[in-house]
């Protein structure tokens, strides 16, 4: 006889991002498992928030506390409602000699929350695991976001349910305020080299494609403190604009010493990022520059 390998190619590579999407919508993305040996493969597929063993791991602390190094759990936020927020069809089969699998994956969360994520594995005859793909999204209750940078906040997020908007405008006699949210940009600059170069990020503001709102009214950006900014050695590519729903626009921001700086203290720069869509919405950004040597 002949002892022959199962071997499979994913189309996917570690990481299937679903993006952002408005809360209480649905979006789907497909990946492709491709059978590259001889014979006929069993699989199923499994997602780690549906396993037996599930209740038992979260009773360890998260990771955010016992490790810097993982932000965000395996299997992140869930639906309030009990139903997995990733699901995928088909789930089991025979994948014959030669031929491919179209996967279908579902991402339906049901509150706002930028931490959704799962696990996914591909299993071959019940034993042998021959893919594992991260599975991530956010949910946003209005069609605008903000990416890149390091959040301030917790990834884990509390099991009580917060009041819906109408409710905490209520209680707060119709003046609510958006609260606002941080985010940290570090830029390295490196000093020693023969060819010196600006150190460069960048921040991400989207606005969401969607049927739910009934205003199509584009998505407007700008920054304050920008004379400060540049006083201190920041340079922002596109410190206002308009986004269009459905687009996504990457603003670089650059660094480069004044000449007034000293290496020894530490510059930390604030300033408002405003978005204006449905809502008007602000972020705090920090801006926190650094020199490190090249040798």
């Amino acid at each position: 006889g002949h002892g022959v390998m199962p071997s499979t190619v994913c189309s996917v590579d570690e990481v299937l991002d679903m993006g952002y999407v408005i809360a209480r919508e649905k979006v789907t993305s497909t990946f492709k498992i491709q059978n590259t040996s001889t014979l006929t493969l069993q699989y199923s597929v499994q997602l780690d928030s549906l396993s037996s063993t599930r209740d038992k791991d979260r009773q360890r602390l998260p990771s955010f506390i016992t490790s810097s190094l993982q932000r965000t759990e395996l299997v992140g936020t869930q639906n309030y409602n009990g139903l997995s927020v990733f699901s995928i069809f088909p789930t089991e089969g025979e994948l014959v000699a030669g031929k491919s699998q179209d996967f279908i994956v579902t991402f339906s969360p049901d509150h706002e929350s930028l931490y959704y994520s799962d696990r996914l594995k591909f299993v071959l005859f019940g034993k042998k695991i021959a893919h594992v793909i991260r599975l991530k999204g956010a949910a946003r209750d209005h069609p605008m976001f903000v990416e890149g940078g390091i959040p301030l906040d917790v990834p884990i997020e509390s099991l009580a349910v917060t009041l819906p908007t109408s409710s905490q405008e209520a209680l707060k006699g119709g003046n609510l305020q958006e609260p606002v949210k941080p985010i940290l940009l570090i830029l390295e600059y490196t000093e020693g080299e023969s060819s010196p170069v600006p150190a460069v990020t960048e921040l991400k503001v989207g606005a969401i494609q969607t049927a739910q709102f009934a205003s199509k009214k584009n998505v407007e950006f700008s920054f304050d403190s920008l004379p400060l900014l540049q006083q201190k050695g920041f340079t922002i590519e596109s410190a206002k604009g308009t986004i269009e729903r459905g687009q996504v626009k990457c603003i670089s921001v650059s660094w480069v010493p004044p000449a007034d700086f000293h290496a020894d203290d530490p510059l930390l720069v604030t300033a408002l990022l405003t978005l204006k869509g449905d809502i008007k919405e602000s972020y705090r950004i920090l801006f926190m520059a650094k020199v490190v040597s090249a040798y």
